[in-house]
C-alpha cells in the first residue's frame, strides 16, 4: 500500500504553522471586531457563563483538597477542570474579552480602526460580566455552596477572600501573567485542524496559569461575586454547619471586588495579552516589512 497521503482536495491534515497562524489571528480580528452589537453581546454573555462553569467545577473539585492532596496537586486539580471554560468559549464559540485582546494584531495591520477595537472590548467586556455575574446568581440560588456540609461555599469564601485580598501591583502583575497564558493558548488554536486539536492546545496554558495562581478578570467576575452572595445572603444554616462566621471575610467586599482586584487585573490581562503575545506575533510575522503570507490579492469582478 502506498504512502498515506495527508492533503485531500487541497485541504491539509496538518496543523497550521505559526505564519499561516498569525494570518488567520489577523482574520480572525477582524471578523470579531465587525460582528453587531447585539450578536457580538449575546456571544460575551455566553462566554461570561462558560468561563464562569470552569469556575464552578474548580471550585468544586478542590473543595476538601487542603486535607488530602499536596498544594501542587490540588492546583493541578483545578486547573484541570478549569479548562471546560475556554473549551466551551473555543468550541462551542463565544467572545471572550481576555482572548479578544488579540485583534490588535489586526489593528497593528491597520485593519482594524481603534474605535472598532475599544468597541468590541467595552462590548465584549459587559457582556462577559452580565454572565459571569448572572451564573453567581443562579448558582447562589441553586444553594450549590450547601454541598458536602458547607464545604463548597466555605471554599468559594477562601477564594474569593484570597483575591480580594491582594494588593494592586501584585495582581496587575498576577493579570499579565494570566492573560499571555489565555492567549497563548488562543494562539495554539489558530494552528489547529480539528475540535482534538484545540482541545489539547488549550489544556496546559490554561491549567499553568490557574495552578500558578495567576489572575483572570472574567473568571473573577465569579468567583468573587459568588463569595459576596454566600457572605451576605447565606442562611444562618450554612455558617454553622461551615463553622465560620461571616466577619472573618474582611476583605471580602464591593470595593475590593471592583477597585482591588477587577481594575488592576483587567489593566494587567490587556498588557499581557496586547502587548506579550498579540504585538510580539504581529512584529514577527505581519508588520509590513516583515510579513511573511503576502496579502491576498484582490479579487476581480467578472463581467
Amino acid at each position: 500500500m502506498s504512502q498515506m497521503q495527508n492533503n485531500v482536495n487541497g485541504f491539509s491534515f496538518d496543523a497550521l504553522l505559526p505564519p499561516e497562524m498569525a494570518q488567520k489571528a489577523e482574520n480572525a480580528g477582524v471578523a470579531k471586531a465587525n460582528l453587531g452589537k447585539w450578536r457580538m453581546l449575546a456571544l460575551a454573555v455566553l462566554a461570561g457563563a462558560f468561563i464562569a462553569m470552569g469556575a464552578i467545577f474548580a471550585t468544586t473539585v478542590t473543595t476538601g483538597a487542603a486535607g488530602n492532596m499536596t498544594y501542587g496537586m490540588a492546583k493541578l486539580a483545578g486547573g484541570l477542570v478549569f479548562c471546560l471554560g475556554l473549551i466551551l468559549v473555543v468550541v462551542a464559540g463565544a467572545e471572550l474579552f481576555t482572548g479578544n485582546n488579540l485583534i490588535v494584531m489586526a489593528w497593528a495591520s491597520r485593519k482594524v480602526c481603534t474605535w472598532k477595537l475599544l468597541r468590541n472590548w467595552a462590548i465584549v467586556y459587559v457582556g462577559n460580566f452580565l454572565g459571569a455575574a448572572a451564573t453567581a446568581v443562579f448558582v447562589f440560588l441553586s444553594q450549590q455552596y450547601m454541598a458536602a456540609n458547607g464545604a463548597v461555599g466555605l471554599n468559594a469564601l477562601a477564594i474569593a477572600n484570597a483575591k480580594t485580598s491582594l494588593d494592586f501591583v501584585p495582581a496587575l502583575v498576577l493579570g499579565v501573567l494570566c492573560n499571555a497564558l489565555v492567549c497563548l493558548a488562543v494562539w495554539l488554536c489558530m494552528s489547529a485542524r480539528t475540535t482534538t486539536d484545540k482541545i489539547l492546545a488549550i489544556i496546559f496554558p490554561i491549567t499553568a496559569f490557574v495552578a500558578a495562581g495567576f489572575e483572570h478578570s472574567i473568571a473573577n467576575m465569579y468567583f468573587i461575586p459568588i463569595g459576596l452572595f454566600i457572605k451576605q445572603f447565606a442562611p444562618a444554616s450554612f455558617w454553622q454547619a461551615a463553622g465560620v462566621t461571616a466577619a472573618e471575610y474582611t476583605h471580602l467586599t464591593w470595593s475590593n471586588f471592583f477597585l482591588g482586584n477587577l481594575l488592576p487585573v483587567t489593566i494587567g490581562n490587556i498588557i499581557g495579552g496586547t502587548v506579550l503575545v498579540g504585538l510580539v506575533y504581529w512584529f514577527i510575522y505581519l508588520r509590513p516589512t516583515g510579513r511573511l503570507i503576502p496579502e491576498a490579492e484582490p479579487r476581480v469582478k467578472q463581467a
